[in-house]
Formats: C-alpha cells, structure tokens, sequence
C-alpha cells in the first residue's frame, strides 16, 4: 500500500493540509502518516541566564502530550473522510526529520503546508516547506496556507 507522509505544524492550518492529504489519499488508495516534529530548541547559556533542566523537561513533556492529542484529533478527521492515518512525533531538525522518515516509509508523496511568509522570513528564519522541496526524492505537494482573498468586483 502506497504511504503519504503528512508532516504538521499542528496549528489550526493543519486541518487544511489534512484534507489535501485526505483528498490525495483517496485518488491514490494510500493510507496517512501524519508526522509533527518538535524542533530542538537552542540553548543560550550566559552570565545573567541558566537553564533549569527540570523546567525543560516538563515543558518538552507537556508539549509532546499536547502533540499526541492534536495529532489524533487530525487522524480522526481523516478516518471519518474514509482514510487510515497514523500519527507519529519527534524532536529533531523538521527538515532532517521529514526527509528521513518520508525515505524509511518509502513514501510516495510529501503533502506540506506553506505559509506564505515570504522571501525575507525565509531567508532569515529558514522554511521547512522549501528545505522539504529541495531534499525529498518523492513528489511533494504543497497546500497553501494563506487565506484566499475575497474576489471584489473589479
């Protein structure tokens, strides 16, 4: 059976990529793998700051659970469109990440959303839609984020 990794950001547009993949999945008989990567966070250690590893650990904790639960509100908006979906999480770079599951499953299509920051933000905070499209080897499908503009009279 063929896969389609869905990776989410879990904001309230990965509803939108899910459907895109749902839609996807249906054409191509495929089930879901729907993947949500907690990136690492930086840590900055100087003279006025210290890191508090348990508080860490209970904020990366506590984000993981929240991860598990959206992540399977979205599977079962899948199922009830007639698709099977699997959830998985993973703290690592998105990037990285995305690419090495899509290749272990053997993936045959990315679906990904994309905010449509624009040119600057992507240059100075990276995009893991355009990482995503320079490394993967399957077709990638890209749902726009950004709401649709209201169609005026001209």
């Amino acid at each position: 059976m063929k896969t389609i990794l869905v990776p989410v950001d879990l904001s309230p547009a990965a509803a939108r990529v899910c459907d895109a993949a749902c839609a996807l999945a249906k054409l191509t008989g495929a089930r879901l793998v729907l993947m949500h990567v907690t990136e690492l966070a930086p840590i900055v250690v100087g003279d006025l700051y210290a890191v508090n590893a348990a508080f860490a650990a209970e904020a990366a904790t506590a984000a993981g659970k929240y991860a598990a639960r959206r992540l399977e509100v979205l599977a079962r908006q899948c199922a009830r469109r007639g698709v099977e979906a699997k959830t998985v999480q993973c703290t690592d770079l998105p990037v990285t990440a995305i690419i090495g599951r899509a290749k272990s499953l053997r993936a045959a299509y990315i679906v990904i959303g994309s905010h449509g920051h624009g040119a600057v933000y992507d240059l100075v905070a990276g995009s893991t839609t355009h990482g995503v499209l320079r490394k993967a080897r399957c077709p990638v499908l890209v749902v726009p984020i950004a709401a649709e503009k209201p169609r005026g009279k001209r």
